[in-house]
C-alpha cells in the first residue's frame, strides 16, 4: 500500500512539475562534478535534485537579494546535495535527508564563539570563522563565496561537507563520524578504518608534517568523516592514494566509485593533482 501511494505521489509531482531538462543541462555544464556523471547517473540525479528543490527550503540572506542565483544554480546546488545519496534507493535517499529542512546561504564566512575542553580538562575559548555549519534539526548554513568555489575536483565542497554532517546525524544528535551503516558494513570495520586515518593525521601533525588530506579532518572525528566525504567525491584520486582502505569503505557506504568519473587532463593527470586540498581558510562546521 505504501509503495503504491509513493508511486501515485511521484506521478502527481511529475505532472505538476515537469522536469526541466534544459535547466538541468545548464546546471551540469557549470559544475565539473556534475558534468562528469554518466548519462544514467545524470538522469537519476537530476530527478532527485528537482524533487529536492521543491521539498527543501532554499533561503538567501537579504544581503544577497541582488546576487544572481538562477534556476540552474539552484538545481546545481540540489544536485551536489543529492550526489551523496545517488547510489542509494529512493527510500534510503529520502530517509537520509529527512533532517534537512532548509539550506541557508550567507553572504560571507561567519564567526562562532567556541568553547572546547581539552584532554587535560582545560577550557579553551576562541572565535572560529566558518564557511558552513549545521545541526540536528537546524538549517544547513553555507557561505556564498565558498559555495561558489565548490563543485569541482579540488577536494573542497562546503555543501557536501555539511550534508555529510546531516548523514552523520541520522542516528544521534551528535556529530561523531559514525552515521547509520548498511547491514554489509560492520561497525567495528568502520571504526577500525577511520581510527587508522585519524591516528595517521594526528601523528603527521605532531611531527610537523603535511597531511595528505585537509588537516581540518584532524580537528574532530565528525570533521574527519565530513572532510573524507568531500575528498571522496571531489578529489577521489587524493583520497585513494592516501588511504586506499578508507576509499574502499566509503565506496561501499555510498555505493559509488567517483574515481571512475574523474576527468583526465591532456597529460593524464587529474585536476586535483595540482590543486590545494582546501579552497578556503574558513572551517566547515
Amino acid at each position: 500500500m505504501l509503495a503504491r501511494w509513493r508511486r501515485w505521489r511521484d506521478a502527481r509531482f511529475a505532472a505538476r512539475h515537469p522536469f526541466p531538462a534544459d535547466t538541468w543541462a545548464e546546471a551540469r555544464a557549470r559544475l565539473p562534478l556534475l558534468a562528469a556523471l554518466t548519462d544514467d547517473e545524470a538522469e537519476r540525479l537530476g530527478l532527485r535534485a528537482w524533487a529536492f528543490v521543491h521539498a527543501k527550503r532554499l533561503s538567501l540572506h537579504p544581503a544577497l537579494v541582488d546576487t544572481p542565483f538562477d534556476p540552474p544554480a539552484r538545481l546545481a546546488l540540489a544536485g551536489q546535495a543529492c550526489l551523496l545519496t545517488l547510489g542509494w534507493s529512493e527510500a534510503e535517499h529520502r530517509e537520509a535527508f529527512a533532517n534537512v529542512h532548509e539550506i541557508l546561504i550567507l553572504p560571507e564566512a561567519f564567526e562562532r564563539h567556541v568553547e572546547e575542553m581539552d584532554e587535560a580538562g582545560v577550557m579553551h575559548e576562541y572565535a572560529d570563522e566558518r564557511a558552513g555549519e549545521t545541526s540536528y534539526q537546524g538549517p544547513v548554513v553555507v557561505a556564498y563565496p565558498d559555495l561558489m568555489e565548490s563543485g569541482d575536483f579540488s577536494g573542497f565542497n562546503v555543501l557536501i561537507h555539511e550534508l555529510a554532517h546531516k548523514l552523520d546525524l541520522g542516528n544521534s544528535q551528535d556529530v561523531d563520524g559514525f552515521p547509520p551503516l548498511p547491514r554489509d558494513i560492520a561497525a567495528r570495520d568502520w571504526h577500525r578504518v577511520f581510527t587508522a586515518v585519524w591516528d595517521d593525521l594526528q601523528a603527521r601533525l605532531a611531527h610537523g608534517e603535511d597531511t595528505p588530506i585537509d588537516d581540518y579532518a584532524a580537528s574532530h572525528p565528525g570533521e574527519c568523516f565530513a572532510v573524507c566525504c568531500e575528498h571522496f567525491f571531489s578529489a577521489p584520486d587524493l583520497l585513494i592514494d592516501a588511504y586506499p582502505e578508507l576509499y574502499a569503505l566509503l565506496a561501499r557506504y555510498f555505493q559509488q566509485d567517483p574515481l571512475a568519473r574523474l576527468p583526465q587532463d591532456g597529460d593524464g593527470s587529474s585536476p586535483s593533482d595540482s590543486q590545494s586540498h582546501s579552497a578556503s581558510a574558513a572551517s566547515r562546521g
